[in-house]
């Protein structure tokens, strides 16, 4: 796994340990309970899904957060099952399993935070996850790899990343870990796929916390999309354990921005990894009457089957972009519209460009990763936003995903 993207042991922030056991929930008999734990409880911020239908530990999760006045010591994550639609019986689980959490390491049950992610419907075998929790605190170590690998489900590699800036004379790291590869089309309120835990050594209360997290969440978790669907489990968890020393005041500006580029990174890891992909794209959306149309048509584009069938075979298929923009909702001129493929100009004045090259635009069209530019001729508002392609093989891992 030395091609796997890395976390430095002297880029971890300090006050937490990790582990990642075998509990025995994933088929493949690879590690699937991933626990983080802090030296002492730690100030938190979450964000959860807007999906309706939730997961228990997300009911267990926020309760314990309202009971703890945003305090974590303990986080504990499964892999392999979501324990969402599993009714009453699944909050029960859910809380064995952060009781023994909390007895194990020594902390009260509502300092414990859970996630699961998997399969939704299926019954969560908590004794599986209570039995394999001795083994989890006789493995802590600063090892954040092997946590990153456990959360894994349809994920073919871990998704890391980190930074680091100084407040006064003080060094206050931050490392993130996630994991997402399919449903991925968050939408996070502040209130079984897409898991992000954040890490970070400074001095934050808990209100100034969750502020730094709803903004960085607003310009990068939402604002991916691989196939649209909003996950029943997405969660985004920011901890900070203050063992640096370095108190970091409320709209920090430099700790603003450190965030926003790790969470930036993660999430783009996220739609790189996205099940059957083959291109990344990023969309940068201009000229709308504000930002929320912006993302309006966005959206529209990145979740239209046509768009992202087109962008799967390489073909500038231009057309169905406009289409997309036209039924997105938001305030457009068609007649001002303009649009270009990286630096290749394909439409102006809501018309074919007379430059347009359309050999130029397939061969771009097979990179990679690439950006999309369209404006919408209504105003200033503006968005970037990643999404993918739509392939065979997104249909053939999900068509027996739970066979």
């Amino acid at each position: 796994m030395s091609d796997e993207p890395l976390i430095p042991s002297d880029a971890l922030p300090r006050g937490f340990r990790f582990a990642a056991v075998k509990a025995g929930i994933k088929p493949s008999g690879k590690a699937d309970f991933a626990v983080a734990l802090a030296d002492r409880p730690a100030s938190a911020a979450a964000m959860f899904t807007a999906n309706q239908v939730q997961a228990a530990p997300l009911t267990i999760g926020r309760r314990h957060l309202q009971r703890s006045g945003g305090r974590v010591r303990v986080v504990a994550v499964n892999a392999g099952n979501a324990n969402c639609a599993t009714g009453e019986a699944g909050l029960i689980a859910c809380e064995q399993v952060c009781h023994a959490a909390a007895e194990t390491f020594g902390c009260p049950g509502h300092e414990v935070f859970p996630s699961s992610t998997g399969i939704i419907g299926v019954p969560l075998p908590a004794e599986k996850l209570v039995a394999a929790l001795p083994e989890a605190q006789q493995s802590l170590s600063l090892d954040a790899q092997s946590f990153a690998r456990a959360i894994l489900t349809t994920d073919t590699r871990p998704k890391v990343a980190h930074a680091a800036i100084n407040i006064g004379s003080k060094t206050v790291r931050l490392a993130g870990v996630c994991k997402g590869a399919g449903m991925i089309h968050p939408q996070l309120v502040p209130h079984a796929t897409m898991l992000v835990y954040l890490f970070t050594d400074a001095i934050i209360e808990p209100g100034d916390l969750n502020e730094f997290l709803k903004n960085a969440v607003t310009r990068t978790f939402n604002r991916i999309s691989i196939d649209g669907d909003t996950s029943t489990n997405d969660t985004v968890l920011l901890l900070a354990s203050g063992a640096s020393d370095a108190k970091v005041p409320a709209a920090d500006a430099s700790f603003a921005d450190a965030l926003t580029t790790v969470c930036t990174s993660l999430a783009k890891q996220i739609v790189a990894d996205g099940e059957g992909v083959t291109h990344v794209v990023e969309l940068q959306i201009e000229g709308a009457a504000s930002d929320a149309d912006a993302l309006k048509v966005a959206k529209a584009i990145a979740h239209s089957p046509l768009v992202k069938t087109a962008w799967a075979g390489c073909d500038p298929n231009w057309g169905r972009l406009m289409a997309a923009a036209g039924y997105s909702g938001a305030v457009i001129d068609p007649a001002c519209i303009a649009l270009w493929f990286g630096d290749l100009p394909i439409c102006i004045h809501g018309g074919r460009a007379p430059e347009f090259d359309e050999r130029a635009a397939h061969e771009y069209l097979k990179q990679r990763e690439y950006s999309i530019r369209m404006s919408v001729g209504a105003g200033n508002g503006r968005c970037r936003f990643w999404t993918s392609d739509l392939t065979a093989e997104y249909v053939r891992i999900n068509a027996d995903y739970s066979t």
